[in-house]
């Protein structure tokens, strides 16, 4: 993990935000789960991945899907389409993620945030909210003051739009926030409106943003 955004002197600012990441982050690797469910289907290990990033056509739907322009029911069916093997598209982005869990050091960081006093969000690029919702599955969704999602705004990282519109929401300049996320290019427009910026590269990412924040 990797903290930027320190103050000229080298001090840490006051911080009154903080601001995470959902998938990855927030929850256990997704991989895993997909892994699996490949498996339970008799697909290749890597089928997921094949359709929704190496094929232009499913990296295309999956951007539509988080900007809100396409349905998740819309999405599992054209993708299910990609996947090919008879996959059958009910709930397919569920059923691929079953075993998404919440991450228990990431929550224990948002919830001792929010008990410190400080502003808590969730920014995220979603995957839709129907017929799989990941924040209520997984029990995220009430740990946060502030929630910016994707497709609710029509906005997704690394637009600098959606970290202004966070920033709005919670009423803070970037200057007083944190924003852990695992995918590297969103950092920098983070850090370009001030917002020191911890890539959650590792297992300690909680304990290094709790440092951060001076949290026990």
């Amino acid at each position: 993990m990797t903290p930027a955004g320190r103050g000229a002197d080298g001090r840490t600012p006051p911080y009154r935000g903080l601001i995470v990441d959902f998938a990855g982050v927030l929850t256990t690797p997704l991989g895993a789960s997909v892994r699996e469910w490949c498996a339970r289907q008799g697909l290749p290990a890597d089928s997921w991945r094949r359709a929704l990033v190496d094929d232009p056509a499913g990296r295309a739907l999956y951007g539509e899907l988080e900007l809100g322009r396409l349905s998740q029911r819309e999405w599992n069916r054209r993708t299910a389409e990609l996947i090919g093997a008879g996959v059958e598209p009910e709930d397919l982005m569920g059923r691929a993620h079953a075993g998404v869990r919440a991450a228990p050091a990431m929550v224990g960081l948002v919830r001792a945030a929010r008990a410190a006093g400080l502003s808590v969000a969730l920014l995220s690029n979603s995957y839709g909210l129907d017929p799989y919702n990941p924040y209520t599955v997984t029990g995220v969704w009430d740990l946060f003051d502030v929630r910016v999602i994707s497709g609710e705004v029509g906005l997704a990282k690394p637009d600098p739009g959606i970290y202004r519109l966070t920033l709005e929401r919670l009423g803070l300049p970037g200057g007083a926030c944190v924003f852990v996320d695992d995918h590297f290019p969103n950092l920098g427009p983070a850090e370009e409106l001030g917002i020191t910026t911890v890539h959650a590269d590792g297992p300690g990412a909680a304990r290094a943003v709790a440092r951060l924040l001076g949290l026990p």
